[in-house]
């Protein structure tokens, strides 16, 4: 299985180890290798898919240049300098952000502040109204299953439904994240596109994320809507029950 940028998060000198409770609370300056970096990192990649992803824009963490870690009120803040790929063009572009992770009084998402001006300057338009023309209709929904397939691959006409199932994945990792989850998601095991209601195409996604830190595979569905105009709006997540399965092959590069 090879690693996207977001995968290969290893640790000098820890590959195949667990990652010690004192290396997760660092403070100071980061070092960006390490996966207290690179962790803040993926939860800014997930919070840059949520506000600007789609069919045709999917984000991924490419390096960490450097970051810092400090103990504040509300819990702990990250400051991180990155370079962001969005895969689908290959355009790269270097983000400044701010991460807050909320303390143990007051649970929640991981708060984030980017800026990344290079990475959206793709213009993506035309594909994104293509595929919402092609589909807005509803005379033909599109359905599929195992994404990519035991051996890595996929349907050519199954890419953008790959990667909008990732985009709204974002959503559920963004949310799930904390000082000890690094997630990617690894696979779409279903998916059926719904009739469309309110000019918003609807679809129905049951996917597996992968937490890399337990190397747990967690299985989530996901009811969701996008357009061109709105984005995409996930309106409904569900967790399943928990299955020991392998990471299916990774095609994002």
């Amino acid at each position: 299985m090879v690693l996207n940028s977001q995968e290969a998060a290893t640790f000098p000198g820890q590959e195949g180890k667990v990652v010690e409770i004192a290396d997760v609370m660092a403070t100071g300056v980061l070092n960006p290798s390490h996966y207290p970096a690179r962790r803040a990192a993926a939860v800014v990649q997930h919070y840059l898919n949520t506000q600007h992803g789609s069919p045709y824009r999917w984000i991924f963490l490419s390096t960490v240049h450097s970051g810092s870690a400090e103990e504040v009120t509300e819990g702990r803040k990250y400051q991180l300098e990155l370079t962001m790929q969005e895969v689908i063009s290959n355009v790269s572009g270097k983000c400044s952000a701010k991460l807050l992770f909320p303390g143990e009084e007051k649970p929640g998402a991981p708060q984030v502040q980017a800026l990344c001006a290079e990475l959206l300057s793709e213009n993506i338009t035309a594909q994104e109204e293509a595929f919402y023309q092609q589909h807005r209709d509803g005379k033909n929904l599109v359905s599929g299953e195992n994404i990519p397939d035991s051996y890595g691959h996929m349907e050519p006409a199954m890419k953008p439904f790959w990667q909008l199932g990732g985009v709204a994945s974002s959503f559920i990792m963004l949310r799930e994240s904390n000082e000890s989850t690094l997630y990617n998601m690894a696979h779409v095991a279903n998916f059926t596109q719904l009739e469309t209601e309110k000019d918003q195409l609807r679809f129905q996604y049951h996917v597996l994320l992968h937490e890399m830190i337990s190397q747990e595979i967690i299985h989530w569905k996901m009811l969701f809507t996008w357009s061109p105009a709105e984005g995409v709006k996930v309106l409904q997540t569900e967790l399943l029950p928990k299955c020991h399965c392998e990471v299916p092959p990774d095609t994002t590069n």
